[in-house]
């Protein structure tokens, strides 16, 4: 059994900053000493780095400022992913005193497939299944705006075009009661690592605990392991993280998006963040957004 320090540093040489295969168009990925821009992702970006490489101090708030540069003459928004582990410790001051903006902390929780993959257990009446035409994923967005009280048209877009791009990396999965899509969660399958990472698992209230997400996360694990991949990955919220650990899962570290935007327009900011974070396949869970995924909020838990 791999410990949490072997599971982090799993995390950290294969997921983090990883660049998917396929890349929308569009996309572009720049370097800057030991930060990764991804740009082109209609209005919004990311800043990603496996560590700052030691840089700190005054060297540090430069690093930071021409990340806004960049951001700022296209008159974008854009995330800065920091991590718990992360040094230096004074990172998350020198963001803020920058003009970004702390969302949610989430706690990355990692599992062996093969501890989590079983028999699927579904309430009478609910069936679970592979999602691929372009009429069930309007079906999840329409599901996702009535969880959400937010538009989710984008979602069946951003699905449609991954699906499209690089169908052997995506599986999107749906629990129907009857006509109803109830939940729907999706695994991407992270090529040239050991890693399938978990998104989705939004939940109609009147099916909440009642089992639904956690089955959508073993079958999930089922087809992670039908693929060969040893470890599930999930960035889980307070509300996700206590039922994946019970599951199996291993806390490693944390994550809290920093967001900068033009004009402090941190709202509008947030929201086509999701939208980006969804084109580009990023992990962000239970709603729908970064390399985009399991786990947040109490509207999925099942």
């Amino acid at each position: 059994m791999a410990s949490r320090v072997d599971l982090l540093r799993a995390y950290n040489d294969e997921l983090r900053a990883r660049v998917p295969a396929a890349l929308p168009p569009d996309v572009e990925i720049e370097r800057d000493g030991p930060v990764q821009r991804v740009l082109g992702l209609k209005g919004h970006g990311y800043v990603e780095y496996h560590d700052l490489e030691g840089i700190a101090g005054r060297d540090l708030d430069e690093l930071i400022a021409r990340q806004i540069h960049v951001f700022a003459a296209r008159g974008e928004a854009f995330e800065w992913k920091l991590h718990g582990h992360d040094l230096p410790e004074d990172l998350p001051a020198r963001l803020r005193a920058a003009g970004f903006v702390a969302e949610d902390e989430e706690t990355v929780v990692i599992a062996p497939v093969a501890a989590i993959a079983a028999e699927a257990q579904l309430p009478p009446g609910v069936v679970l299944r592979e999602a691929t035409e372009r009429r069930d994923l309007d079906r999840i967005a329409v599901m996702e705006e009535r969880v959400w009280s937010e538009a989710h048209g984008w979602l069946a877009e951003r699905l449609e075009e991954e699906l499209t791009l690089a169908p052997e990396s995506l599986t999107v999965t749906i629990a129907e009661a009857g006509d109803d899509v109830v939940c729907a969660a999706w695994v991407r399958y992270e090529q040239g690592t050991q890693f399938a990472t978990l998104w989705g698992g939004a939940t109609l209230s009147d099916w909440r605990r009642r089992g639904i997400y956690r089955a959508t996360v073993v079958c999930r694990a089922n087809l992670a392991a039908q693929r060969g991949f040893r470890y599930l990955e999930v960035d889980a919220s307070a509300d996700s993280r206590p039922i994946l650990e019970r599951l199996g899962f291993t806390p490693v570290t944390t994550t809290t998006p920093y967001v900068w935007s033009p004009r402090g327009e941190h709202e509008g900011a947030t929201q086509g963040r999701r939208r980006a974070r969804a084109r580009l396949g990023a992990r962000d869970r239970r709603r729908p957004t970064r390399r985009q995924a399991i786990a947040p909020r109490s509207p999925g838990a099942g």
